[in-house]
């Protein structure tokens, strides 16, 4: 991806900045972006750059709308905080007591039930939405009780509520639908009298109306060119707000101002606090203090930590960033799927409003005893991974190693030879060696394993063999599989021109070339789908049942290759093409068993 030559040398001028931001999108074929650099006394910079309309020929202005995406679930704390501060709905509140009526599922209920707060600060220990609901877009505009009813599966607490984070777009829903209960208002309407008015938001909807639409940008794929089209979210509040960049600037402003706007206190500051904190955690128990609050979190950046949310939707990204105590922040749309436009323009906007500004210094080393770090040691597997659907690829993957370090701090390896240092703040919690606010906690309750949560997301301590027999069945399927491809095509001629009519069971040769063939297909289906995951998943295409089928055939063929092996063991078959067919076909039964296990064989994306 290329990047703006600029793009490290921090902008003195907002006219500066406006050529930076311009050459990234020419740059990154990003058609426009709404942009806006707020203080506490209001907007310093507001504006609209490029294109709203490709086709059209029209211009991003301040007033065109945006669709912010997730940073819409501020909304949903904001309404839960309010009513809260009214006395009528508490965070502590359970979800069943609130809505009886909603479907999910926690078999910690009794123990440890579901409340409000774990779903604005996503510990319920949801799935997130599956792709059939990512995919649903309903010509009509559904209630929320309606959205809420589309997939209630996906509501099943994995762990106990208040352990882990794992980020879950029915959890804010599911908050907004208890406002609609307590209120006796569709949520919708609750947001737009409580806020949007206030906050003169006034073109700001979560819907899809005639005045919307001459408003709004169009959102368009990575090539700058091929325009989506509009998505009708079937959870509104969890995403689907349209805003514009001088309404988003008042946003900004009412966090900077504590819950003020206008001289007007709308929210206790106390409740503004209140959200920029995580308190449902092992690490939050521990004292970390950056992670995701109730609809809103911690960006740690070059020492700096921000406050704010980011939204993305097809053809569209956002971020919302403010640095409470400095008094200064920024918010920017673009109506592309363009994550390296996405990172350069936050790269851009960071510098500009921290370019005056002392940075942070780094915290002292804490003496930890070095006992402690050693009984941390080891490797881990992730266990909050969104969504839970791809677990058996992140269980691999996303194996980590803490190494106790020398000095009394730690050092995190992954298995692609990435190493991060972390120094030690207390006993418990350490921060990257060049930033200033702890992102690793070493997570002292036992009951569940060894546990640490590293920037949100929780890892449990494995026996320190089991990855590098993982390692090894890998690898050895690896080889296997190639060389029993690179054979098939020596063997598959001869047998096409008769040069093996008198060799029996090619059958035991075949089928491990035929269940390689049928992972490797599924493989490229799924690389194809990278670009429209939603799309071509969400539904049954010829994606997605071409994945269907393929894993299907590998496990199959897999199977069918050892017994096969082992029936004709004794039989008149070379013994050294029998042993390469046995052990292939055996470890692919291994990892064909193990794809079973995480439901990948079988896996319906669009049911």
């Amino acid at each position: 991806m290329a990047r703006a030559k600029d793009a490290n040398v921090p902008a003195r001028t907002t006219a500066e900045l406006q050529k930076q931001i311009e050459k990234v999108l020419k740059l990154t074929l990003t058609p426009g972006a709404g942009v806006a650099i707020v203080g506490r006394d209001g907007p310093e910079w507001v504006a609209g750059i490029g294109t709203a309309d490709v086709a059209a020929k029209v211009p991003v202005t301040a007033a065109t709308l945006f669709r912010i995406g997730s940073v819409s679930k501020g909304f949903v704390s904001l309404s839960v905080l309010k009513l809260q501060a009214e006395g009528r709905l508490g965070l502590q509140d359970t979800l069943r007591s609130r809505a009886p009526d909603l479907e999910f599922a926690n078999r910690w209920e009794a123990s440890d039930p579901v409340r409000i707060v774990n779903l604005l600060e996503h510990t319920s220990g949801w799935d997130d939405l599956a792709l059939r609901e990512y995919a649903f877009n309903p010509a009509k505009e559904m209630t929320l009780r309606e959205g809420l009813a589309y997939n209630p599966g996906s509501r099943t607490s994995r762990w106990r509520p208040g352990t882990s984070y794992s980020y879950a777009n029915s959890g804010p829903a599911a908050a907004a639908y208890v406002v609609e209960k307590v209120t006796g208002e569709r949520f919708e309407d609750y947001v737009e009298e409580t806020w949007f008015r206030r906050l003169k938001m006034n073109t700001a909807s979560y819907f899809d109306t005639p005045e919307v639409e001459g408003r709004l940008t169009k959102l368009y794929h990575k090539d700058g060119l091929t325009p989506y089209p509009y998505w009708h979210i079937i959870v509104r509040p969890a995403g689907a707000i349209n805003a514009s960049a001088t309404e988003m600037a008042n946003y900004v402003q009412f966090y900077l101002n504590r819950g003020s706007f206008g001289g007007v206190q709308l929210l206790p500051r106390e409740a503004i606090d209140r959200m920029e904190l995580p308190t449902t955690t092992y690490a939050a128990r521990e004292g970390l203090k950056t992670g995701y609050g109730l609809g809103n979190y911690a960006m740690v950046k070059d020492r700096w930590v921000f406050h704010g949310h980011e939204g993305g939707v097809e053809g569209g990204l956002t971020q919302l960033a403010y640095l409470p105590d400095a008094g200064v922040g920024y918010v920017f749309m673009i109506n592309s799927s363009n994550g390296g436009a996405f990172s350069q323009i936050s790269d851009l906007l960071r510098a500009y409003v921290t370019r005056d500004l002392a940075k942070p210094g780094l915290p002292p080393k804490w003496p930890v005893p070095p006992e402690i770090a050693r009984d941390y040691a080891g490797w881990y597997e992730p266990i909050s991974v969104r969504p839970a659907r791809v677990r058996f690829l992140a269980r691999i993957l996303g194996l980590i190693r803490i190494i106790p370090h020398s000095e009394g701090g730690l050092r995190l390896w992954g298995i692609f030879g990435r190493e991060r240092g972390f120094a030690a703040v207390t006993d418990r919690l350490y921060r990257r060696d060049a930033e200033a606010a702890p992102t690793l906690a070493l997570i002292a309750d036992r009951s569940e394993g060894t546990l640490i949560q590293v920037s949100g997301d929780s890892f449990r301590r494995i026996p320190s063999w089991l990855p590098w027999l993982e390692f090894s069945v890998i690898a050895a399927a690896l080889l296997l599989m190639a060389s029993s491809v690179i054979f098939a095509l020596v063997w598959v001629p001869r047998k096409i021109f008769g040069d093996l009519r008198s060799v029996g069971y090619l059958s035991v040769r075949a089928m491990p070339v035929l269940a390689t063939l049928s992972l490797l297909v599924s493989i490229v289906l799924v690389i194809l789908t990278s670009q429209d995951p939603i799309e071509r998943l969400g539904l049954p295409t010829f994606w997605s049942v071409g994945i269907f089928v393929s894993c299907i055939a590998f496990a199959v063929f897999a199977l069918l290759g050892l017994t096969l092996a082992v029936r004709f063991q004794y039989r008149e078959i070379r013994r050294l093409v029998w042993w390469h067919a046995f052990a292939a076909s055996a470890v692919m039964t291994a990892v064909a068993m193990y794809l079973a296990y995480w439901g990948v064989v079988g896996w319906r994306s669009w049911a």
